[in-house]
């Protein structure tokens, strides 16, 4: 290296370690430029309002959830997945509040919260991943299924001579069956005759057009 190449690297130098950054700026300026203020980044506003809460424990239904979670603010919505033929619940719901704030408190306070030796599983759903279709058919009052009425109605239907037919070859089948399963228990013992005719009832008869 020269002569005049030394002399100019130290000229740099001290040009370099005299510069003073100027107050408020973000970074050191380059060389030949005064500093430049980066612009400010807005954080982005917190709009998600619907939770999830899964691990619902049972006999936490609806009314109960309203009335808990409606401590930390105003409910606008709130939906317990079911069963659509037995209509019990399957353990996982959706809340939404009118505020994004309550909301956000709540899944920071209720995660992994637990109630009736259930960890509750709560999370914010962001706006975007919210199906258009959750809240559709969505009520408060949902009303069980009665199993006996719906058995009755089956057990009471009127049925055509073929289908009355069949349900008496089933029970003669059963009744073979259970016969068998005595005798080879060695088990001495007569069982009682089905009592009964082929033949339905009349007003039971449904005769086809």
């Amino acid at each position: 290296m020269g002569t005049k190449a030394k002399k100019a690297m130290k000229k740099n130098m001290k040009r370099a370690s005299t510069n003073k950054p100027s107050q408020g700026a973000d970074f050191l300026p380059l060389e030949g430029g005064p500093a430049r203020k980066l612009p400010e980044q807005k954080l982005p506003e917190n709009t998600a309002t619907v939770l999830y809460v899964s691990r619902i424990p049972h006999g936490f239904y609806e009314k109960e959830m309203e009335g808990y979670f409606g401590q930390f603010g105003t409910i606008k919505r709130l939906r317990v997945a079911r069963n659509k033929k037995t209509g019990k619940s399957r353990h996982f719901g959706y809340i939404e509040f009118e505020s994004p704030e309550v909301a956000k408190i709540v899944a920071d306070t209720m995660h992994n919260y637990l109630l009736f030796e259930h960890l509750l599983q709560v999370h914010v759903v962001p706006p975007e991943q919210v199906h258009p279709r959750l809240w559709r058919g969505f009520s408060y009052r949902h009303k069980p299924l009665d199993y006996v009425q719906i058995e009755r109605k089956r057990h009471d239907k009127e049925r055509t001579l073929e289908e009355h037919k069949k349900l008496v070859e089933r029970i003669l089948k059963h009744d073979q069956k259970r016969r068998k399963r005595i005798e080879a228990a060695g088990i001495d013992y007569e069982c009682p005759e089905i009592v009964g005719n082929i033949q339905p009832a009349p007003k039971k008869i449904k005769f086809d057009d």
